[in-house]
């Protein structure tokens, strides 16, 4: 089916093209080049990160991590089940066993105390946690990083979709022992797929850098005492980035306003308390990377409201299927409250690309108040 208007489509607009073109000038397309460098300098300077990896994707950015921190066969990381499968992707990649923490209705992120619960639960102590930043919105991130110090938690940031989300002033990402960032083409921005790996750790970020690049051993001829990965992010994608982040506050403000605009335009909806908003919780600028919401009247379907859309030309999309329900991770271990099962069957993703103007939107909206009232 055609889309007139898609989901989160990608947006140029700055220095991309002649970025690429400076990359094609040179002929130092691939692998690496000097456009890798700058992205992983331009992104420690915007979230004040001291160490960062360009990767060519997220996942590959929280399996490092993983790697690294030698989470390995059998050991427990603990994880928001309210996610994308590649947070534990990556989990599995090091045959590691996910334990899934539900949400809580405050942040639609990680429930701190399901977390607390899960850690004094267990048999035997879990080695990490992957908390998830969902929709670009900031979990309880301080509260969550105090729980993992006390108990020597380490704590590992799925920040894949909150690029230019701040708690307390300080960047997504940056508050555990590692952040992963992606840069896929939904995303706020994007370099066509990569990723980058944020760490506080200098050693272990060189060590990730390592195995990036195939565990190759620094001599003249290819010798390998280790193993490793082909995960490193190209030029030609790295100068797309810089393009892009030279735009991140732009495109964060956009997205904002995206939302205060399906925010005014249902906002007799939202005082019936017939709908509400994913929230933002005190002292956190999220980027509002989608606009999302749930309906609190059981007779509005969203599975049907996403085909309604879509016959009108326009893309929408369930929230998350939480990881604990999913077919493959039935025999998890699961810490549950039934949140994220409740926003799985009342929620949607609303269209929040760039491009998206006021018309667009108020279109967008009428046709949302148009299906509430035929259920």
């Amino acid at each position: 089916m055609g889309f007139e208007i898609f989901l989160s489509p990608p947006q140029m607009g700055g220095n991309e093209q002649k970025y690429v073109a400076d990359v094609f000038e040179s002929n130092y397309i691939a692998p690496l080049g000097a456009f890798v460098n700058r992205f992983e300098e331009d992104i420690k300077s915007y979230t004040h990160c001291s160490n960062a990896l360009a990767l060519n994707s997220g996942t590959a950015a929280l399996h490092l991590a993983l790697r690294v921190s030698e989470i390995t066969q059998g050991d427990f990381v603990l994880a928001s089940s309210f996610t994308f499968i590649g947070s534990i992707d990556a989990i599995l990649y090091q045959g590691a066993i996910p334990v899934f923490i539900d949400s809580d209705l405050d942040s639609w992120n990680l429930d701190p105390s399901l977390l607390v619960k899960a850690i004094e639960s267990l048999p035997k102590k879990p080695k990490a946690l992957i908390l998830t930043h969902l929709y670009g919105q900031c979990a309880k991130i301080a509260e969550i990083m105090e729980i993992c110090k006390q108990y020597g938690i380490l704590l590992i940031e799925d920040a894949a979709e909150s690029l230019g989300a701040f708690y307390d002033g300080k960047h997504s990402g940056s508050f555990g022992e590692f952040g992963a960032l992606s840069f896929n083409g939904n995303k706020i921005i994007t370099s066509g797929g990569g990723g980058m790996l944020l760490g506080k750790d200098k050693e272990k970020i060189e060590k990730a850098r390592f195995y990036s690049t195939q565990a190759r051993e620094n001599l003249p001829y290819y010798e390998h005492i280790d193993y490793g990965y082909n995960y490193r992010l190209s030029n030609v994608c790295a100068a797309i980035g810089v393009g892009q982040l030279e735009q991140i506050e732009q495109k964060v403000v956009k997205r904002r306003e995206i939302f205060s605009w399906y925010n005014m335009a249902l906002y007799k909806q939202t005082e019936s308390q017939i709908l509400e908003f994913m929230p933002e919780i005190p002292n956190s600028r999220g980027n509002r990377w989608l606009t999302t919401l749930r309906f609190l009247d059981a007779k509005i379907n969203p599975l049907a409201l996403v085909e309604f859309l879509a016959q009108k030309g326009i893309e929408s999309r369930p929230l998350w299927k939480p990881m604990h329900l999913q077919p493959l991770f039935r025999d998890s271990i699961v810490f549950s409250n039934g949140v994220s099962q409740k926003l799985f069957e009342s929620g949607i993703c609303l269209p929040s690309g760039g491009a998206l103007d006021k018309n667009a939107v108020d279109r967008i909206s009428d046709l949302i108040l148009d299906f509430i009232k035929s259920c």
